[in-house]
């Protein structure tokens, strides 16, 4: 047994079933390894940076750890877009890194580059092998530290190390996995109750810490008569249907849902880094709930941090606590939301007779149509916007995407990533022509693994977030720099061997969904919708508003002057907004 036999025997050991990545000179013994054995499958994509997205996805979803693979230096270095996005998701993912032979390190070889400085801001810890005796030892760690801590790990395995013999055997054993829970001390438990107990109207902001414990803030929630706003990663934990449930905050949010956070006089975050301070109060007395101490106070000033898991303190506050009966303020909001819905559906709606193809018309006929367990990825930009406004991921459904990290092209290698995962589930990833254009070279890595993704593409033909990010800032969008040419998006499924659809017209999406969700190939949906439908957020300062307004001035300024792809953008938009609404 050579050391890379040795570590393909740890990770098979830990569960490990698939590594993602793209060959190369210095993993040669690790491949090699791999073909005299059953239980862990390569999967050989056409980008490393695909695969690190693919590995995030495992190990955002399985409960275990995601692997991918890479050769020196160049080949390492694209995995660090992947990585970051595993790192601020914290998703565990294992990263094997080769190196240039011991011999050479630090003389500037070829293809060498320093990783472990690389990879020091993205990694917990770097397994950084330079002999057999330790490689066990430090394998074992990386493992044990991704996996209970949920971060990012590294092996680096010089070419040379890894063929030779393996030592030190008698030491390897399964990975210790904590089953413990964080408890919350008991002064803070009353604090909190007194808070609780004090106040009239309740917020409750939810996000992801609160997926083993969604009945738990539910009970509570009803209890005390406080509206539920969630983030967006927690979508799939309080559905639309959710009892309280009153929608998002933030720039992709609704009005019901930023209400709930800042007209409240007690507002609970619960399980969440919610990253933008604007929509969060600044003096309204705030109860931050997270297992991570360090997230607590850190985005708005809180009046009691308590350090847990939200099981805990939901079990204590549900116990302790007195009920409120006035449920008139959370009925209001849940009124307001129940309205924004059905808006929403008008707004949606695939046999009406719109004139203009709309893309929240695709994303809802994909929730109507989609599994109940299905799995859906998220890619950055307006893509996520018209999911998180159209769509309802309810039952088993789970979602997954860049959503701290804000990283487009997650959408394509990290459906590989689940569908491989979970081959007897649905796989939908809802992207932009913009992303789908970073990341479109693995999509033959799919039909090769004939995997049954649905690959959704919002195409407008521009940078559509950037677009609205330019107005905000009060400026002209640069078409030059916005503007995306892209080719067939539904012929080139057909040309790697998948399959595909263009769909230009409303009343075209509904049989392009159907025909997409029973695909047993890969299919892209290609989607020409319109550049002109507006989002906004759920409020507006001044300053946002004063911006847009010099924005929309200065367009008309350039459009006078005969340039007429503003002049073409702005009616687009006013064609998007009458067809609609009227």
């Amino acid at each position: 047994m050579d050391v890379s036999e040795q570590l393909l025997k740890i990770l098979t050991d830990e569960g490990v079933k698939h590594i993602f990545g793209v060959a190369g000179d210095a993993l040669n013994p690790l491949v090699s390894a791999i073909a005299k054995q059953k239980e862990v499958k390569w999967i050989k994509m056409k980008h490393e940076g695909n695969a690190s997205f693919a590995a995030f996805a495992q190990g955002e979803l399985n409960g275990n750890i995601g692997v991918c693979a890479s050769t020196v230096g160049p080949g390492a270095l694209h995995l660090v877009n992947g990585f970051y996005n595993a790192k601020k998701e914290r998703s565990p993912v294992l990263a094997i890194t080769g190196q240039v032979p011991i011999e050479y390190i630090g003389t500037n070889y070829h293809q060498e580059v320093d990783l472990t400085k690389v990879f020091d801001d993205i990694c917990e810890y770097q397994a950084i092998i330079r002999s057999p005796e330790e490689a066990p030892r430090i394998i074992l760690r990386a493992l044990r530290i991704a996996i209970n801590h949920k971060c990012v790990c590294r092996i680096e395995l010089p070419a040379d190390i890894a063929a030779m013999p393996a030592k030190n055997t008698d030491f390897i054993h399964r990975v210790f996995r904590s089953q413990s829970s964080l408890a919350p001390d008991e002064d803070s438990l009353k604090k909190a109750v007194k808070l609780i107990d004090e106040a009239n109207k309740i917020g409750i902001l939810a996000g992801a810490g609160c997926r083993s414990a969604r009945e738990e803030v539910l009970k509570f929630a009803q209890k005390v008569n406080a509206p539920i706003t969630h983030t967006v990663r927690a979508s799939d934990i309080f559905d639309h249907s959710s009892k309280n449930v009153v929608g998002l905050t933030g720039l992709i949010g609704n009005p019901s849902g930023y209400e709930a956070v800042m007209e409240c006089d007690l507002l609970i975050m619960l399980g969440t880094d919610f990253p933008y301070s604007h929509f969060l109060p600044d003096t309204t007395k705030t109860i931050q709930v997270d297992i991570r101490s360090e997230n607590i106070g850190n985005r708005t000033p809180v009046t009691l941090g308590v350090h847990s898991d939200i099981k805990h303190f939901m079990n204590y506050v549900n116990d302790k606590c007195l009920p409120k009966k006035d449920s008139t303020w959370t009925k209001k909001l849940n009124d307001e939301f129940k309205e924004w819905l059905e808006h929403n559906c008008k707004i949606s709606d695939a046999e009406k007779d719109f004139k203009v193809t709309h893309p929240q018309v695709v994303a809802r006929e994909i929730s109507d149509i989609a599994a109940d367990d299905a799995i859906f990825v998220i890619d950055t930009g307006t893509s996520a916007i018209w999911s998180s406004n159209f769509m309802n991921f309810h039952s088993d459904r789970r979602i997954i995407g860049s959503f701290n990290h804000g990283s487009m092209a997650v959408g394509l290698p990290a459906a590989i990533g689940a569908q491989i995962q979970f081959p007897n589930r649905e796989v939908w990833a809802i992207v932009g022509d913009g992303a789908f254009n970073m990341s479109l070279h693995d999509f033959s890595t799919a039909v090769e693994y004939k995997l049954p993704i649905k690959i959704v593409i919002l195409n407008n033909a521009e940078l559509g977030f950037v677009k609205i990010e330019m107005e905000e800032a009060g400026l002209a969008p640069n078409y030059d720099a916005l503007k995306v040419e892209n080719f067939d998006f539904a012929q080139y499924a057909k040309l790697v061997g998948g399959d595909g659809v263009n769909v230009s017209k409303n009343n075209e999406i509904i049989s392009a969904v159907e025909q997409a969700e029973k695909s047993k190939t890969p299919f892209i949906l290609n989607a020409h919708v319109t550049g002109g439908e507006l989002s906004l957020p759920p409020s507006i300062d001044f300053k946002q508003a004063k911006n847009f307004g010099i924005s929309k001035i200065k367009e008309l300024i350039e459009a006078a002057k005969g340039d007429k792809t503003q002049w073409e953008s702005i009616k687009n938009e006013i064609k998007a907004y009458i067809d609609k609404e009227f």
